[in-house]
């Protein structure tokens, strides 16, 4: 069965002398922005490719399998060590992008090989199935909080990586991975009842429906990063069960974690009632910020990967999905972007006085600057007339980035930026938390389309 690519969506305004708009009408791309756009194209390559050379080899460990996670600001390894499946299969996910982007990075693919065969032989739990949470560096599992646990976001993450670099490769072992760990899903995550997956589950496979300790049982990061995994798992295996939840996820994230001001809440019971503090006093709603606060940059992120799950489907003229995405990116632009120096802010408080936001945390870590790049130019490709100027957005996102987040000294992204945080400086490179799944996703789309806007190919 052939399909058209994910990417394909943007493609059509990557090509196209106007841009076909929902309702029929169109819009001619800006005038004047071809050699901004140019240089800014060259910027990135090069960071680009600043970026895969640091990260490896350095980060691939060729005595136990998969790759190190604790590296410094000077890009030593330094640390325990302990591997995580999310960061895990994002280095594979990142490995395998990066060798179908450019022929010079197919010497990547292996890298990704190792990384799949580290995550079938170590992390992949042969008596109960799923992938365990967290394994020290040989690939022992590790208890957290009392116990060895799995998660639907770290098991999503593996389908993400696995699928992609089926993709990339044909290893028909890495597709059968994936589907087991989707099986795996649904027989133990999976809610029959209220729909959506349970995070935490013991290592028998037993999900935590009531929460596991102070976290709730599903949430916002848990639903996109399973929508983006099937995404990439429906471009190469169209199942039919697979495309009824692909299609479930798009609407619980657009239509009901999405709330009418048009950001996402964070954590739900299982019968998707928020996890809400907005009415209570300030100091309650500051004790409890992690449960519930406005995240801007994981909402223009989850609009381009709403944008993404659609068009894998093959939606014609979603216009639904494409208005609910425009208005998380501009309600993220109105309440969230800093107009003195560029960049989105951490968070902001969810109780909304006379329309207006305060902002709760105003810090700027990298994923969501690299996610902001990415859905900005996205975004202005659609609507290249928009009164809140994406494409101007996009260029003072991308300065913001390199004034502020990109290494002169020693190279790679800061954990954030260093015009709130100047202790990022010192920061380390590498986390579980950190790699460069965000930052080398977002650069490759941005060439994409900027390439494709210049010279009229994909």
């Amino acid at each position: 069965m052939k399909r058209t690519t994910v990417l394909s969506f943007f493609s059509l305004f990557l090509i196209l002398p106007s841009c076909a708009l929902p309702g029929g009408k169109t819009q001619n791309p800006p005038e004047g922005g071809q050699t901004a756009n140019d240089s800014i194209a060259v910027q990135l390559e090069r960071t680009l490719d600043e970026e895969l050379a640091l990260w490896y080899p350095l980060s691939v460990d060729t005595l136990y399998g998969g790759y190190f996670s604790d590296i410094n600001y000077r890009w030593e390894l330094d640390g325990r060590q302990d591997k995580m499946i999310v960061t895990q299969a994002r280095h594979i996910w990142s490995l395998a992008n990066a060798a179908m982007f450019k022929h010079s990075y197919r010497r990547l693919l292996p890298l990704a090989a190792h990384g799949y065969r580290f995550l079938r032989n170590r992390m992949w739990d042969r008596e109960s199935g799923g992938f365990f949470n967290m394994v020290d560096r040989r690939g022992d599992p590790v208890k957290e909080r009392g116990g060895i646990i799995k998660t639907a976001y770290g098991n999503a993450f593996a389908i993400y990586g696995l699928a992609t670099y089926y993709k990339a490769s044909g290893d028909t072992g890495a597709l059968n991975l994936a589907l087991e760990t989707f099986h795996w899903l649904e027989k133990n995550s999976y809610d029959t009842l209220n729909r959506g997956y349970f995070q935490f589950l013991s290592k028998e496979g037993v999900p935590f429906p009531d929460g596991y300790h102070e976290a709730p049982p599903k949430d916002q990061n848990s639903m996109i990063h399973l929508m983006e995994a099937y995404t990439a798992l429906y471009d190469v295996w169209p199942d039919s069960t697979l495309r009824e939840r692909l299609a479930s996820l798009l609407q619980i994230i657009r239509d009901i974690i999405t709330n009418d001001q048009g950001y996402m809440n964070l954590f739900f019971q299982r019968n998707w009632t928020p996890v809400s503090y907005r009415n209570s006093d300030a100091p309650t709603r500051l004790l409890h910020y992690e449960l519930d606060h406005i995240s801007f940059g994981h909402d223009v992120e989850t609009s381009y990967l709403m944008m993404e799950a659609s068009e894998c489907l093959g939606i014609r003229n979603d216009t639904t999905t494409l208005r609910i995405a425009k208005k998380k990116v501009d309600f993220a632009l109105r309440h969230g972007w800093d107009a003195e120096r560029g960049g989105i802010f951490d968070g902001g408080d969810p109780f909304i006085a006379g329309g207006r936001v305060v902002i709760a945390r105003d810090t700027k870590e990298w994923w969501a600057q690299a996610e902001a790049l990415n859905t900005f130019l996205m975004m202005s490709m659609i609507f290249p007339r928009d009164g809140l100027k994406y494409q101007e957005k996009f260029a003072l996102q991308w300065d913001y980035c390199r004034k502020y987040l990109l290494d002169a000294d020693h190279g790679g992204w800061y954990w954030g930026g260093l015009d709130r945080a100047p202790g990022n400086r010192n920061a380390p490179k590498g986390t579980i938390w950190k790699a460069d799944y965000h930052t080398s996703r977002s650069m490759i789309n941005c060439i994409r389309r900027l390439r494709g806007m210049l010279h009229g190919r994909r």
